[in-house]
């Protein structure tokens, strides 16, 4: 039960910490109302912040774990991964959404991002 709360917090982190900056920057006037598309720049933002927040997720994971972190950490990338093809596939079939380079971008990076923060977790262990 330890290992499903390590894994399923983290992913609830990258959840409210990405959502959360979607929405304080919507707030702050920065990004475009909710149903508006936003510029392509605005989306390398997002970008940049998700890959941060990606790699907390495999840290959080991590450090969460009972025990193997690594492999926490790495069952974190395969659902990020999941997810992220998910996006791929929304954005494919509603390319007005955004740039197609955005999910492109996020499912490239899901499995090494998560890594990254699960050895950052391991190597401060250390």
């Amino acid at each position: 039960m330890k290992s499903v709360l390590a894994v399923a917090g983290a992913l609830v982190a990258v959840f409210v910490l990405s959502l959360g900056t979607d929405q304080v920057l919507h707030v702050l006037g920065l990004y475009p109302p909710w149903p508006q598309r936003m510029a392509d720049p605005l989306f390398g933002l997002a970008t940049a912040y998700r890959l941060v927040f990606n790699v907390a997720g495999g840290y959080i994971a991590a450090k969460l774990a009972p025990a193997n972190p690594m492999k926490h950490a790495m069952i974190l990338a395969w659902i990020g991964l999941g997810l992220s093809l998910v996006g791929l596939a929304a954005q494919i079939a509603k390319p007005q959404l955004g740039p197609l380079w955005y999910p492109i971008i996020l499912v490239i990076t899901a499995v090494p991002c998560a890594w990254l923060g699960g050895k950052l977790a391991t190597r401060s262990a250390a």
